[in-house]
């Protein structure tokens, strides 16, 4: 047995670490599309309205689950350690990195993204885990240009020693950090890929207070 059933069971201890912003002003902002089915329990247990954030993993040629690096709006992040390993060259980089853009751009539309007003807010970003970080942190450097007061990166699990920047994200809260980490997955009895109309049912349950956002 995994740590998590599933994105709601994560989301659900992943709220009880975030109670302190129950009720508060914070908006809450899933990464498309796994994590919004996370976010989609937090903000409902909390009582926040729930927004998403796209961002699109450029992964490895041949191992396309390992992140050489993350596109958002405005944002590119590139891990040179990272297209080293992968024997990338900056080509192949760019080739990833343009069919990224155009699904990029087509799930902020399908989404309707981007309603929330973020200035002067808490935004609370949450992912279904960290692998290398890079996702994680093109959403909240996204994010930062709307001028919220303070970003929250939220996570169920990710590797022990990962910290985000101090730049990036004013905090981070992660009930489990392991040492042994190797894929997001492995905490997952069942991980199966969200679809698009997943996102955009929780998205809609959440702006209606369906109960449905939260499943069982």
């Amino acid at each position: 047995m995994a740590l998590f059933a599933d994105r709601r069971a994560a989301g659900r201890v992943l709220a009880a670490d975030l109670d302190s912003w129950r009720g508060s002003d914070a908006v809450v902002l899933g990464i498309a599309r796994g994590g919004v089915v996370v976010a989609a329990v937090v903000a409902r247990a909390l009582a926040l309205p729930l927004d998403a954030v796209v961002v699109r993993k450029l992964g490895a040629a041949g191992h396309e689950e390992f992140a050489v690096g993350a596109i958002a709006d405005g944002v590119r992040i590139i891990t040179a350690d990272a297209v080293r390993w992968a024997g990338m060259t900056p080509r192949d980089v760019e080739r990833v990195e343009t069919a990224e853009r155009d699904e990029l751009r087509r799930r902020t539309a399908a989404y309707g993204t981007g309603h929330a007003d973020l200035r002067g807010r808490t935004a609370i970003v949450i992912d279904d885990g960290v692998a290398t970080g890079a996702s994680a942190l093109a959403a909240c450097r996204a994010l930062r240009t709307q001028q919220p007061s303070r970003i929250v990166l939220a996570v169920p699990v990710a590797p022990e020693e990962w910290e985000p920047p101090g730049d990036t994200v004013d905090e981070y809260v992660c009930p489990h950090r392991d040492a042994d980490f190797w894929a997001v997955g492995q905490y997952y009895d069942a991980f199966a890929q969200t679809s698009d109309a997943e996102v955009v049912a929780l998205l809609r349950d959440a702006s209606t207070g369906s109960a449905t956002a939260s499943g069982p």
